[in-house]
Parts: structure tokens; C-alpha cells; sequence
């Protein structure tokens, strides 16, 4: 492991020099991954992996035809390399446990019966196994429980690895049965292409991302914006270029300044009158949503979240209205605005490789 100073605090992380790719095959040799759920995660975990030279298999059940159709089109052949759940399950010795969390309680059954003593039970989220009172996935003593939680979507985990980056990763041991949980865990984050890897627990885990889900990763974010634009458009700004000065200049812009050396460095090569405001003006957005945060992470830590994400999935017409809640925000002005300006754009290479991904979406873990 590496040292590393963040920001005063010292924490160990894994490096693809420590743990090389090579040092993954040989631990994961005789391993077969079977990765279930051809969804989100699941398409570029298991690209990655066997672009990479691993054994993976896929379960997806046929009832979901879109992704099963997808999986064969991304080369997994039926009854060769591409299954429906329980048979992968039963083929696997790392079972990869990528459908959503909702279907993760629903199958659980299913696959606790195809665990054998020595498997290694794998998730990208520790929603199933931290709130087990709710989802009732209590895995048996004898299995390896390990996690890799990649910190963005499964279009970002596959355009990542397509151009040689990466993408950072979480990695926690619920459970060590056969005392190489911790070495399986690592491989398996090097084989899907993480770029390093953290150490954290399934608690910590999911905490941490359902806040930043909810929050500025994407439920503050958009709000945020929405406010904006609003504000602007009520005060006689065009659509252009309220959506201009909302969403394009961060996206396209001050966003890479602060990805490639921090948010100081994206200030200081502002102009000094965004300077001046920026730094007026954080301290009160700070004060405002600061409560919400808080009030946020304490309804994460209670299960409240993941109680209102059951039972909002068991619903039977969940997907119908989750289609309207979605196009709700497309047909909005803003967003109607934002595929205008984006039509606009020049394309490029980085468009091309986000096409190639192949269906792989969605920022979910799962």
C-alpha cells in the first residue's frame, strides 16, 4: 500500500504499482466471476474484466429482454459465457451481485442456495448487506463478503478503462472465510480498471454515497441549477443563455479547471471579478445548505433512504412513472435548452468513445 497526504490526513491506498495487473491474474487464476445483472455496473464491470483476461461469466434473466439482447450483443454467447442467474451463480466462485438493490433483496434466495463453502459474494454498494434488516441478505459464515465501489458510473468505469485511466474505487471485507477475502477483493478492483483503490467499510460505503447521491453529486446539483436558470429566465435572460451560464460554463469549462488542480487553481485563473463573487458568495451557499446536509446524512444513518427506495421499487408500475418523473425533467425548458446547446457542439473523440461503451449507464452502483 501507499502513503498518501490527503490534505494533512495520511491514508493508505492501492496503486496499480503495488498491485499489479499481472499479480491480479495470478490470484484470481483458477477464480470464475459471474457477474449478475447486465444493467448498470454490470456491463463494464465485466467488459473490463475480460478485456483484461479474466474468467467472467454473465446471469441475466431473459424476462429483461433488453438486457439480455445487450449482453449478447457485447459478445457473451448463451449457455457458453452468458446464463440466467441461478446457473452463473452456481458456475461462479465470485459472484459479482450487480442488478439493483431492490433486485438484490428479491433474488437473495436464489442465490444463497448456489453459494458454495470458499465463494467470494461481491457488491459495488453496501446498501443489501448494511441494512440486512431490510433486505434480509445475510450471507452465510463460509463465503468471502467483499465490496469495490467505483466512484462513478458504469458508462464512466468502461470510457475510463477504454482510455487507459481508470476510475477511483472504494474496497472493504465484510467477511474473510478463507483468509484471501482481502487479495480476491484487491484483484478483482485492478481486473475491472480502477485507477486506485481506497479502503473503507460497507457502512462508511454507503453513508458516504447515498449522501452524494442525494446531494452534490446529483439532487443538490440539479437543483442548484434549476434555481438558477429560473432566476434568470424571471429576470428576462434567453434560454440560451440562462443555460449557458448555468450549466455550460461548469460542465464544459470550470469543471475540468477544478478536475485537473482544485478549486483554488479553477479561481485563480478566473477572471478577478468571478474571483471577488465566488469567494463572497460560497460562505452564504454554504450556510443554507448546510442544515440540509445534515439533516440529509442523518436520514441516511436511519435507513430512511433505503426504506423509501424499497418501497418506491416494489411498486409494479415503478418503471412507468419513474419514465414520467425522468421526462418531466427532459421536457423542461432548461433541458430542452441544454440539448439545443449541445447539438451545437463539435464533436469529439470523447463523444465517439462514450458511444462505444455499449449501452453501459446510469450512475447507480447497481
Amino acid at each position: 500500500m501507499a502513503l498518501i497526504d490527503f490534505g494533512g490526513t495520511k491514508e493508505h491506498v492501492v496503486t496499480r504499482k503495488e498491485f499489479s495487473l499481472a499479480k491480479a491474474k495470478k490470484v484470481l487464476k483458477k477464480e470464475t466471476i459471474a457477474v449478475i445483472g447486465y444493467g448498470v455496473q454490470g456491463p463494464a464491470q465485466a467488459l473490463n474484466l475480460k478485456d483484461n483476461g479474466f474468467n467472467v461469466i454473465i446471469g441475466q434473466a431473459k424476462a429483461f429482454k433488453s438486457d439480455w439482447n445487450r449482453a449478447k450483443k457485447d459478445g457473451w454467447v448463451p449457455g457458453k459465457t452468458l446464463f440466467d442467474v441461478e446457473e452463473a451463480a452456481q458456475r461462479g466462485t465470485i459472484i459479482k451481485m450487480l442488478v439493483s438493490d431492490a433486485a438484490q433483496r428479491a433474488i437473495w434466495p436464489a442465490i444463497k442456495k448456489c453459494l458454495n463453502p470458499g465463494d467470494a459474494l461481491y457488491f459495488s454498494h453496501g446498501f443489501s448487506i448494511v441494512y440486512k434488516e431490510q433486505t434480509k441478505v445475510i450471507p452465510p459464515k463460509d463465503v468471502d463478503v467483499i465490496m469495490v465501489a467505483p466512484k462513478g458510473s458504469g458508462t464512466s468505469v468502461r470510457r475510463n478503462f477504454l482510455a487507459g485511466t481508470g476510475i477511483n474505487s472504494s474496497y472493504a471485507v465484510f467477511q474473510d472465510a478463507t483468509g484471501r477475502a482481502e487479495e480476491r477483493c484487491l484483484a478483482v478492483g485492478i481486473g475491472i480498471g480502477s485507477g486506485y483503490l481506497f479502503p473503507t467499510t460497507f457502512q462508511q460505503e454507503v453513508f458516504s454515497d447515498l449522501t452524494g447521491e442525494r446531494g452534490v453529486l446529483m439532487g443538490a446539483l440539479a437543483g442548484l441549477m434549476e434555481a438558477q436558470y429560473d432566476v434568470l429566465r424571471q429576470n428576462g435572460h434567453s434560454p440560451s443563455e440562462a443555460f449557458n451560464e448555468t450549466v455550460e460554463e461548469l460542465t464544459q469549462s470550470l469543471i475540468r479547471l477544478v478536475d485537473e488542480n482544485g478549486m483554488d487553481w479553477m479561481y485563480a485563473n478566473c477572471s478577478m471579478t468571478a474571483q471577488r463573487g465566488a469567494l463572497d458568495w460560497k460562505p452564504k451557499f454554504k450556510k443554507a445548505t448546510l442544515p440540509v446536509f445534515k439533516d440529509l446524512y442523518k436520514s441516511v444513518k436511519s435507513g430512511k433512504e433505503t426504506k423509501r427506495v424499497l418501497s418506491v421499487a416494489k411498486k409494479p408500475n415503478y418503471r412507468d412513472l419513474l419514465t414520467k418523473e425522468l421526462e418531466v425533467i427532459g421536457n423542461s425548458e432548461m433541458w430542452q435548452a441544454g440539448k439545443a446547446v449541445r447539438n451545437l457542439r463539435p464533436k469529439s473523440k470523447a463523444k465517439e468513445i462514450t458511444k462505444n461503451t455499449k449501452g453501459v449507464s446510469g450512475r447507480s452502483k447497481n
